[in-house]
């Protein structure tokens, strides 16, 4: 059956006024950039390998993974296993990321992300702040770091104790909503 010229444009006019509706309720949040810190491995003072226990709590869910970090003057290596099975791993030698990742591994978990937040977590504030772009602070009182951009808290990170990378820290990210619980397994 034909239908009326006049019918096809006002049809299609339609679908294109129902199209931009839809696009303007389904407007996506817009997701802040992260910092993209990348020290160097020297930065850390020290070397260290250590079995860690990750959990992240997002909301509507909690993970857990398994890590093995290791840091040497040259490279920062680190493994995540899920239920046995490696999931992730990165090498950083100052200059260029490795990534391997599991195809199962969601497409939020980047090898960027968790290097950074190791280094907010184990580096030296006093390393962290030489890097950090204008506008952003790293301050530590006690057992407590610090994270801000424009005097707004980004993140915070609380130890049990001294070096950093022993016992247990927890990462409240309050920019990206999620808090990631580290605890290194005892020598």
């Amino acid at each position: 059956m034909l239908r009326p010229s006049w019918l096809d444009r006002s049809t299609k006019g339609a679908l294109l006024a129902a199209a931009v509706l839809l696009a303007g309720c389904t407007k996506k949040e817009e997701v802040p950039a992260r910092l993209g810190l990348r020290l160097a491995p020297a930065a850390l003072g020290e070397s260290i390998s250590v079995q860690q226990h990750l959990t992240v709590q997002r909301p509507g869910g909690t993970n857990d993974l398994d890590a093995a970090l290791e840091v040497d003057p040259n490279k920062v290596s680190l493994v995540g296993l899920a239920l046995g099975m490696r999931v992730l791993s990165l090498e950083f030698d100052g200059k260029e990321l490795l990534e391997w990742r599991h195809p199962m591994l969601p497409k939020q978990v980047r090898a960027a992300d968790v290097l950074e937040d190791v280094q907010l977590t184990v580096w030296p504030a006093a390393e962290i702040a030489r890097v950090l772009p204008a506008g952003w602070t790293i301050e530590e009182q006690g057992l407590r770091r610090t994270l801000r951009r424009e005097g707004v808290v980004v993140a915070t990170i609380d130890y049990s104790g001294t070096p950093r990378w022993k016992g247990k820290a927890v990462l409240d990210n309050l920019r990206y909503k999620y808090k990631l619980t580290i605890e290194s397994a005892a020598e």
